[in-house]
């Protein structure tokens, strides 16, 4: 299947199904829609026959330098020069290289911004974009080194160094890392690329980096707060909570969409336990402080991390909701400078600021603290499995072997506090933080590059820590059947457990390598199992 793109229909799945790829399922293909190709054409030809002379007005990036240069003239016969000078100039990232996926995602998306027909690259610019994601051609990008505004200059210029066939630049092909120039010819592509007036500058500006990351943590943000709700229903059961909380009218009396979804799952996959009953409150569990046939005080309400949790991780919904609509928006958009109008016949170029990264610098920190909630109330919850006075009588640790020789899973929890601490501090808005550059020409930047990278490490620490309350709550489960067979747990939660166990078994006897144990559950969040397996048996989660 082909993806078309023309600017203007780009979507956040798509991106995520191109970006994704592996040898079972190499990706889509994508192609330059034949309207936006005949734009691109249209634009460049008046370029060439209008503004390649020594005597065309300046117009910034196209005949000027950059920066403090916009003033200076760049002769039209050290145009091509000049493109390959602004890239070196700006290939001054550090720090390890960007996930393929993030390499991938960040070519669709630059090749999507030229397609709206406003930065007047060369259409091979374009194809050229286009080749590397469906050949598998990935630059070596650094990941430090952009400050979100003017673009994310420096990751770009790897990109941007690697499409020309720099000699400095890398290139990952068919698991290798090459000279660019050896992964292009690999490829079947011609080496070198000829760079006309303003491709350097449009291939270098726009937050897109960025971006890439935004849509990718964003992608997996939306799969793990639904995991969150499993986790929290199988966690209710083990602890024989209370459902009354998620009833429809307690969520119709504070009407947040969120909320609302939050508590509707829950109710979708454990509103039939027994379980979560009076009368299951009376068996007496394996380490409850009550004597046998003792009947159980009433529970009346649980503790916050179960009973306010749709207003927990409904807010994580909402939060989405808003970042999925500033997503949209800037996948469709032209963020690069100065961008050209069409004018009839003629075209007219407007210097502007849509690169700057604000937007998605703000977005990403939004994110980055709703996430960081998320998993800090996932981690309460865990934490309280492993405690007899606060679980209602599970085994502590929910451990099932000889005590003391065995430890259970009190460590488990632990690494998950430290997951929730580190998650803290990297939620410390970076949209707030500024330094001017570049002689102080721009003397306000987004930070945008950093507060999705961060972000992106949030959802992959909360993705952990879901998975483990998922194998904890199981483990919990498998400990107390012996004693509450009698009461079954909803549809939706058995299902989950039934995933779970087929790939991990109960820990009965004893201690384990819990490190593989908490591989597994990961890959069952992110993997999606877990998840269709529950909606297969209850229907959709919302």
């Amino acid at each position: 299947m082909t993806i078309m793109i023309d600017g203007e229909s780009l979507t956040a799945p798509e991106v995520v199904r191109v970006a994704r790829r592996d040898e079972h399922a190499p990706g889509e293909e994508v192609a330059l829609a034949s309207a936006a190709r005949e734009r691109l054409s249209r634009a460049r030809a008046y370029i060439e026959a209008h503004w390649m002379h020594d005597e065309a007005p300046l117009m910034y990036g196209f005949n000027t330098g950059v920066g403090l240069f916009k003033d200076r003239r760049v002769p039209v016969a050290e145009m091509e020069l000049y493109q390959h000078q602004l890239i070196k100039a700006h290939a001054v990232g550090v720090g390890e290289p960007y996930e393929e996926d993030v390499v991938r995602a960040t070519m669709l998306l630059r090749a999507n911004a030229f397609a709206a027909g406003f930065s007047g690259p060369t259409v091979a610019v374009v194809d050229r974009l286009l080749d590397f994601v469906n050949r598998n051609l990935h630059p070596v990008i650094p990941c430090k080194g952009s400050v979100g505004a003017s673009g994310d200059l420096a990751p770009l210029a790897y990109m941007a160094a690697a499409l020309s066939g720099f000699h400095e630049a890398r290139i990952e092909y068919q698991g290798e890392s090459l000279s660019a120039r050896e992964a292009i010819a690999a490829a079947g592509l011609a080496v070198d690329m000829r760079l006309g007036a303003k491709d350097a500058a449009a291939l270098l500006n726009g937050c897109t980096v960025s971006l890439a990351l935004g849509v990718l943590a964003a992608h997996d943000a939306r799969s793990v707060v639904q995991a969150a709700d499993i986790a929290l229903a199988m966690s209710l059961e083990a602890m024989r909570g209370e459902l009354a909380a998620f009833q429809p009218p307690v969520h119709q009396a504070r009407p947040h969409p969120g909320q609302q979804r939050t508590a509707r799952n829950v109710l979708r996959m454990a509103g039939d336990s027994r379980r979560c009953s009076p009368s299951a409150r009376q068996v007496v569990f394996p380490d409850e402080n009550r004597a046998e046939g003792q009947a159980a005080p009433p529970r009346i309400q649980d503790v916050y991390s179960f009973r306010c949790a749709p207003q927990v991780h409904g807010p994580v919904r909402d939060a989405l909701d808003y970042a999925d609509r500033v997503l949209g928006v800037e996948i469709n958009s032209a963020t690069d400078n100065p961008l050209m109008f069409a004018s009839g016949d003629d075209y007219q170029v407007i210097s502007g600021g849509n690169f700057h990264g604000q937007s998605l610098a703000q977005v990403m920190d939004l994110m980055a603290i709703a996430l960081t909630d998320l998993g800090s109330i996932s981690e309460r919850r865990l934490a309280r499995l492993i405690e007899p006075t606060m679980s209602y009588g599970l085994p502590r640790n929910l451990n099932a072997g000889l005590p003391g020789v065995n430890t259970g899973y009190a460590a488990m929890q632990c690494s998950m506090s430290a997951l929730v601490m580190e998650n803290r501090t990297l939620a410390t808005p970076g949209s707030i933080d500024s330094i001017p550059g570049k002689g102080n020409a721009e003397d306000h930047v987004s930070n945008s590059t950093w507060c999705a990278r961060k972000t992106r490490t949030i959802v992959a620490n909360v993705e952990q820590i879901v998975a483990v309350e998922m194998l904890m709550a199981a483990q919990a489960l498998s400990l107390v059947e012996p004693q509450a067979a009698a009461f079954p747990l909803g549809t939706g939660t058995q299902a989950a457990l039934k995933v779970i166990r087929a790939a991990i078994p109960p820990a009965l006897h004893g201690d384990r390598w819990f490190e593989t144990e908490m591989a597994t559950a990961l890959d069952l969040l992110r993997s999606g199992t877990i998840s269709k397996a529950v909606q297969a048996a209850v229907g959709p989660l919302e």
